[in-house]
């Protein structure tokens, strides 16, 4: 088994419930364990600025999946909750990202790991530092950059909702 962690995100619909049926989603993945989850987030978006905020929030799971096959899951999910891909950076109902996963560095058209542009993200890096306090996550030290996404007034929790499994419906 080796760790990845993921990012979800959804500005669309039931935001909430997004989250929690791709968190659903993922825990049903075969020979994968969620370990842990963050809290939600309310925040800005990044790219493309006419559209809701968004809700993120990261999970660290456990798995016997190939960071490619994981990665073809998560989009198999997206598409299953009805994710489109109209405008880049634009509005989705789910947003799933493989940031990280142990032990693998790697560069390609599918998929870049680590995530190339996690570390920029308060979006990502506030949820993260929920899961991994310190900063360190695997291989990815991201300590030096906690406090100024602390700081990014566009990363707000979100009614101290935690993601967690208590809340999917199986």
């Amino acid at each position: 088994m080796s760790g990845a962690v993921l990012s979800l995100g959804s500005n669309l619909g039931d935001r909430e419930d997004m989250l929690c049926k791709a968190l659903g989603a993922l825990s049903a993945l075969p020979n994968t364990t969620v370990l842990s989850t963050s809290y939600v987030y309310e925040t800005q978006p990044v790219g493309y600025f006419n559209q809701p905020l968004f809700l993120n929030a990261a999970v660290l799971v456990d798995t016997e999946l190939s960071p490619h096959t994981l990665l073809g899951c998560c989009l198999g999910i997206e598409a299953a909750l009805g994710r489109e891909r109209n405008i880049k950076n634009g509005p989705r109902v789910i947003d799933i990202d493989l940031l990280l996963y142990q032990g693998v560095s790697c560069t390609g058209d599918e998929l870049t790991l680590p995530h190339p542009r996690m570390a920029q993200r308060a979006f990502v890096l506030v949820p993260l530092a929920d899961i991994f306090p310190n900063g360190i996550v695997f291989e990815f030290n991201f300590s030096g950059q906690i406090s100024k996404a602390f700081n990014d007034t566009g990363v707000v929790k979100y009614n101290n909702l935690c993601l967690d499994e208590s809340r999917v419906d199986r």
